[in-house]
């Protein structure tokens, strides 16, 4: 009896034991549950935080306009800087009396209406200038003067960074696709296309094509290209007689081209100039474009004067500050 009551005495404190290490380990473990329940709270509560402070900023557009401007320009030969160094007055006169470029040598140069653009739209420092017609939301068209950069505004005289886009011929036209062709861009349909793309046509001359076969050659401007893509695709649906290749290139090649042959159409997104004129070169205005200057969407810059365009484009202006 007495080694029956040993045996049952050891037995119960050995289950003591055991119940009492499962209760502590228990008990470990909801701690440790509501240590990692707080510190995920905690983390969940400071990520809130500062997402909420990211938004904040967003909202209140958090520019450092102590930064440096970065200037984009468009290359030599390009209609669209000719254009604009002439309506910003960076172009200037010397004592000679001659046209001087006095663009910063700063500035980044870029051959296309595209290139200028991507520049800008991965650049929060960057400016540039580009047409109208080809803005999107991957950049942000600054006020000029207050006044906005829209096609209503370029034709009712309002917004004074404007030009006109230019089919550019040797001489009167002589082939048959070339003659109908520009019969049908300067129609009510080809007018209204224009419009369309956001530029400013006219009202347009009566149309009926001749339906003349052939192929003709047109390049130029890479401003002036969107819009005449357009008008070719809508042409072949009018004329499928007819073959148009077209070559983007800048408005002084698309005018020597079409001088010298190489394009029986050129492209010019500005006004042709004398020495042009005096060669043979014909212009027909195709549309009205505004030139948009445009900066990364996270400037908050809203709005430029002329002058101040003017200063950053001449290197006057090196930081944003200097035009806040």
């Amino acid at each position: 009896m007495k080694r029956t009551s040993v045996v049952a005495s050891v037995l119960a404190a050995t289950m003591a034991l055991s119940l009492a290490a499962c209760g502590s380990t228990a008990s470990t473990s909801e701690s440790a549950a509501a240590s990692e329940s707080t510190a995920a709270s905690e983390s969940t509560a400071a990520s809130t935080s500062e997402a909420a402070e990211s938004t904040e900023a967003a909202a209140t557009g958090d520019f450092d306009t102590e930064q440096d401007i970065t200037v984009i320009s468009r290359e030599d030969g390009s209609g669209t800087r000719g254009a604009f160094i002439e309506l910003t007055g960076v172009e200037e006169k010397n004592d000679a009396g001659e046209k001087m470029d006095m663009t910063t040598e700063a500035a980044a140069i870029q051959s296309s209406t595209n290139g200028v653009m991507t520049a800008v739209a991965n650049d929060e420092t960057a400016i540039g200038y580009i047409s109208l017609g080809s803005l999107n939301d991957t950049v942000k068209a600054v006020t000029v003067g207050g006044v906005e950069a829209t096609a209503e505004n370029v034709s009712n005289g309002t917004y004074t960074l404007a030009r006109p886009f230019n089919i550019v011929t040797n001489g009167e036209p002589t082939d048959a696709v070339a003659v109908d062709f520009i019969a049908y861009c300067m129609s009510p349909d080809g007018q209204a296309l224009a419009t369309e793309e956001g530029y400013i046509g006219g009202e347009g001359t009566e149309f009926t094509s001749t339906q003349p076969s052939g192929s003709i050659t047109v390049g130029g401007s890479s401003s002036v290209s969107p819009l005449m893509e357009k008008l070719i695709e809508a042409y072949k649906t009018v004329n499928p007689n007819a073959t148009i290749e077209m070559l983007t290139t800048d408005s002084t090649t698309g005018v020597t081209g079409a001088l010298d042959g190489t394009y029986t159409i050129g492209m010019a997104s500005r006004e042709l100039k004398d020495t042009e004129t005096a060669e043979g070169a014909t212009a027909t205005v195709l549309a009205m474009d505004g030139i948009a200057v445009v900066v990364n969407p996270a400037n908050t810059t809203a709005d430029l004067s002329v002058d101040q365009i003017k200063s950053i484009y001449t290197g006057e202006a090196t930081v944003w500050a200097d035009v806040q």
